[in-house]
């Protein structure tokens, strides 16, 4: 195991400033560093000068030639464009360069085969690179990555891969340092942000202790490095935070780390995986070797057995023990370990837990977080039925009768005109004086009037009568219902007021008799208030309601009885409604207007005297329902 401190890279202070600019000074000391590093022996050596790689020297290539055997482009879920670039075999030396608004890579010792030396057009990706040029440089080969807008570029290796990564730099990265990606991501890295100083690194097959060394020194950190970290790394990263490079390099070389303060410990994600497993299985021995210990805990404001239900039903807990005895099972559920066991008294309304004390009091803040009482809300509810009636009919009866020598005789109908010449020819036969019958013409006068005129002259022996009779009404109702109630949180609530009215349906006969049986059955006319609330984190109460109004409004005779005619008024709907706030939740507005005519053709249409032939009625009708809701928190503080 390797420890790299803060300070400890030789002549820290002349290659810090290299470090930031990416100049060949620090890739001097990065060589310097590595030969520092594999010829360190028990005893501390003073580290050794070596010179830069021939694969860093752009006169001298590698003496392995490699091929580029495939180049994908792939966008990730910030916007960012990855170019991935890969080799058929190791030893490949990219170099990344920005130019402008392009990205250049060469690879100078990679061939271009012919399938992939074609522009590459990428718009359609929506990241800031347009186009991909390939192409053979020299004996290498170039790809020339077309920008627009502002970006923000990095590159590393890892294996035959090279990948860069085209990160777009928005205007509210301005104030960031430069490098650290707007969204917070490293590349192929779950989401979080970096606040690391940015640093420049341009390696080639440096081995990655060397990396984590200058990152300690950068970073100002402790970093252990397990013996097994070992290979080499290449990568260009430009302007990027240091954590962001460290968490790049970590990726690259399957790598992980764990911090605790400011030591950082770097390892092979298998052996960190390890390591945690072989903890957490020494933990779960400890734990199976502590004594038990038993706690009652009161329940005050719930019911234990809900409690104890909720607890065991819980993934992992219970399901073999069986009744209300215990959350015991083979694996650690999370609230009782796998010696816990959990009852519940419903009678005294307690849990009775039995565990090690770390679970005992976990369960016990658990149960103290749901054990409290629950504000309650008051809903107050108004059913406002209006109606407003206006009829007025006017109608008049017009009647004629007479005699002339005793012998002929006319009145209004054809009734009465029989009527009275019996009563002639009996007057006649006996001496006695005639019963005369008679009545208006016309029966266009209104039915129950309000008041009425009658007129009759008499001349020479006729008659002539006239009835004038009108009628108006008008009404104004206003039914108001108020049901109230209170409730708790989350807690259903009904009130209801009504009366059940009967009526009688007929059974088909039963056996011999062909008798059929009446039943009496009834109907509930029922002022229902149905509401579930729901009090929010901001204090606002949101209320799943049903209200029902229903009232008879008469009846409808039958061969076997009387069945009531109900009208049926109802809503249901949901609603997020402010603590105190009356709001109208629904409402029918219904209007009639209705004009009647009734009269004697051709007689009724004469002018001034038709009024004598025809009835007039006019009717409105207004009602309206409005249905109104006002939920008041009442808050509930628990004692002690």
């Amino acid at each position: 195991m390797t420890v790299f401190e803060p300070g400890s890279f030789s002549a820290r202070a002349d290659r810090r400033p290299l470090l930031r600019s990416g100049s060949i000074g620090l890739l001097i000391g990065a060589i310097a560093a590595v030969s520092a590093v594999h010829a360190a022996t028990p005893a501390p050596a003073a580290p050794t000068a070596v010179a830069p790689p021939a694969s860093l020297d752009p006169s001298k290539q590698l003496p392995g030639t490699v091929e580029v055997s495939n180049i994908d482009f792939k966008r990730g879920s910030d916007g960012s464009g990855r170019l991935v670039v890969k080799f058929s075999g190791d030893g490949a030396a990219p170099d990344l360069r920005n130019q402008g608004q392009s990205v250049v890579v060469n690879v100078g010792n990679a061939k271009l085969p012919d399938s992939l030396r074609k522009p590459l057009n990428v718009v359609d990706f929506a990241t800031p690179v347009q186009r991909i040029d390939a192409r053979n440089s020299g004996a290498g080969t170039q790809l020339v990555l077309d920008m627009s807008g502002n970006f923000e570029s990095m590159a590393y290796q890892t294996g035959r891969e090279y990948i860069v990564e085209i990160v777009p730099r928005t205007g509210a990265a301005t104030g960031r340092a430069v490098g650290q990606s707007t969204t917070g991501k490293a590349p192929a890295t779950g989401a979080r942000s970096y606040s690391g100083r940015p640093v420049t690194f341009n390696f080639q097959d440096v081995p990655v202790r060397t990396v984590l060394q200058l990152i300690a020194e950068e970073s100002g950190l402790n970093i252990v490095a397990a013996d097994t970290v070992s290979g080499n790394v290449t990568l260009r990263l430009m302007n990027v935070p240091w954590d962001q490079a460290l968490d790049i390099v970590l990726q690259a070389k399957g790598l992980d780390k764990r911090r605790s303060g400011n030591v950082v410990w770097v390892a092979p994600q298998a052996e960190i995986a390890k390591y945690e497993q072989d903890k957490e299985d020494a933990r779960i021995a400890l734990d199976n070797r502590v004594d038990l210990t038993t706690e009652y805990i009161q329940i005050n404001y719930h019911n234990a057995a809900q409690i104890f239900k909720a607890l065991t039903e819980a993934k992992g807990i219970g399901g073999s023990s069986g009744g209300q005895g215990g959350g015991g099972s083979n694996n650690d559920s999370g609230f009782l370990s796998p010696r816990g066991r959990l009852v519940a008294d419903e009678r005294t309304n307690t849990l009775m837990i039995s565990d090690i004390p770390k679970k005992v009091a976990e369960m016990k803040q658990l149960i103290h977080v749901i054990d409290r009482p629950v504000d309650q809300v008051l809903i107050e509810g108004r059913v406002v039925i209006a109606q407003d009636t206006f009829a007025r009919e006017l109608g008049a009866r017009f009647g004629i009768a007479g005699t002339k020598d005793g012998k002929y005789f006319f009145n209004d109908t054809i009734e009465n005109n029989d009527a009275t010449r019996g009563s002639l020819a009996e007057a006649n036969q006996s001496g006695e004086l005639p019963t005369l019958f008679k009545g208006p013409m016309s029966n266009l006068g209104v039915l129950n009037p309000a008041g009425s005129v009658a007129l009759q002259i008499l001349n020479a022996g006729y008659a002539l009568d006239i009835e004038l009779s009108a009628m108006q009404e008008e009404g104004r109702g206003e039914v108001i219902s108020n049901p109230r109630l209170v409730t708790s949180n989350q807690r259903e609530a009904v009130i209801r007021q009504g009366q059940e009215v009967g009526y009688v349906t007929i059974s088909p006969s039963s056996g011999s008799t062909t008798i059929p049986i009446p039943n009496v059955q009834f109907k509930d006319v029922l002022l229902e208030l149905k509401v579930t609330p729901t009090i929010t984190h901001d204090g606002r109460v949101f209320l799943n309601m049903n209200v029902k109004k229903d009232e008879v409004e008469g009846y409808v005779d039958t061969s076997i009885g009387q069945v009531p005619t109900i009208a049926k008024r109802e809503v249901n709907t949901a609603v997020l409604v402010e603590d105190g706030q009356t709001v109208v939740i629904g409402g029918v507005y219904e209007f009639r207007d209705r004009s009647d005519i009734s009269k004697v053709p051709f007689l009724g249409d004469i002018p001034f005297l038709g009024n004598l032939f025809k009835k007039k009625g006019r009717s409105k009708d207004k009602a309206e329902l409005l249905i109104m809701v006002t939920p008041k928190v009442m808050k509930v503080e628990q004692r002690g």
